[in-house]
């Protein structure tokens, strides 16, 4: 099982991982060892996670969101498997978490008066400049 927030606790079930030889470092250790972790997690079909929580993670995961509703991670940054494991339940979590949150509505506000006359100013000072280019007269 893993803990995301209070609400939202992800089943065994839900993940799946496989292993791969990493690419990079690790001498001739690199050929025989599968350290390299990708972790796929069934979010379009996951009980775990309420509707308007995938919506969000669809939108937050991008290329990572598969045509079925799958999300998966990838992780080779160090040699150890073991780690690359943690590391990569600690994206998945962290993502989910990012979701979870709903984002902060935004109030409109309107520009001030002086903010208006400031930015006038600063167009007419623009254009004068701009004005000044021109050709030069020969007389």
């Amino acid at each position: 099982m893993l803990h995301v927030t209070d609400k939202i606790i992800l089943q065994d079930w839900e993940l799946t991982e496989s292993f791969m030889r990493a690419s990079g470092p690790g001498g001739q250790n690199v050929n025989k060892v599968s350290s390299a972790v990708e972790l796929r997690f069934e979010a379009a079909t996951s009980p775990s996670l309420p509707l308007p929580v995938k919506n969000r993670l669809r939108q937050l995961a991008g290329r990572r969101w598969t045509n079925d509703g799958a999300l998966v991670l990838q992780c080779d940054e160090t040699r150890s498997q073991a780690r690359n494991r943690e590391i990569i339940r600690d994206r998945l979590k962290e993502l989910i978490q990012q979701a979870a949150t709903p984002p902060k509505r935004r109030i409109a506000t309107r520009p001030t008066l002086g903010s208006k006359k400031l930015r006038l100013k600063a167009k007419k000072v623009r254009g004068e400049v701009k004005a000044m280019r021109g050709k030069v007269d020969p007389e």
